[in-house]
């Protein structure tokens, strides 16, 4: 059965407000600006997202640059602050201005046990805080998802809002809230099977 958002017919063009328990930015011109963006490019928003003050927001299918350079104009569009991990390394002058500005902090990929510490510090450093991840981990197509956003969420006890690309309809969907359970395989099977009706610029979830 195909998912509800999948091949809707555009009608009306409409931009989902900020909930107001959400991390917010920017102004009317920047949302603006992100509007018609997406409008040029022929893009549309469709869903809404929750009204929760932190949450592990999830993004596929993840199979292109491209996906980051339609994402970030719906971002200032929908005036939500999405934070993103990116490496420390980056961060250097003028470069990691720009990136703090996007919405990155600087993380140590190198050290696993010490990158979840860093993570949950920023959730219990915030008072709203959503953290965006692409659980594919690559462009490329794999089998199996990285399952650090599902240990993030468990280790905060926040949940997780599944967000996807479809490209056929140029669609950015806003979709379901997630809780995940004690049991990792059968929530990644869950969400996979949520996610394949959805397609990447070059390929599926599935």
């Amino acid at each position: 059965m195909p998912h509800p958002h999948a091949h809707r017919v555009r009608r009306d063009y409409h931009v989902p407000s900020p909930p107001s328990q959400a991390p917010q930015r920017g102004n009317a011109f920047v949302r603006w600006l992100g509007r018609s963006i997406l409008r040029l490019g022929g893009w549309r928003i469709v869903g809404e997202f929750p009204n929760v003050p932190k949450l592990v927001v999830i993004v596929a299918p993840h199979s292109s640059a491209w996906d980051g350079i339609w994402g970030l104009p719906a971002m200032l569009a929908m005036g939500v602050d999405l934070a993103i991990m990116g490496k420390r390394e980056l961060f250097f002058w003028p470069l990691g201005a720009l990136l703090r500005w996007l919405g990155a902090f600087p993380v140590n990929r190198r050290n696993s046990a010490g990158l979840m510490e860093q993570v949950t510090t920023q959730f219990a450093n915030h008072p709203r805080f959503w953290l965006a991840l692409a659980p594919e981990g690559t462009r490329r197509r794999v089998e199996h998802w990285k399952t650090g956003f599902w240990r993030i969420a468990r280790a905060t006890d926040v949940p997780v809002f599944c967000a996807y690309f479809h490209y056929p309809d140029k669609v950015i969907g806003l979709g379901q809230l997630f809780h995940p359970s004690d049991d990792l395989d059968a929530d990644m099977r869950s969400l996979r099977e949520y996610y394949a009706p959805f397609v990447g610029k070059h390929r599926g979830t599935v």
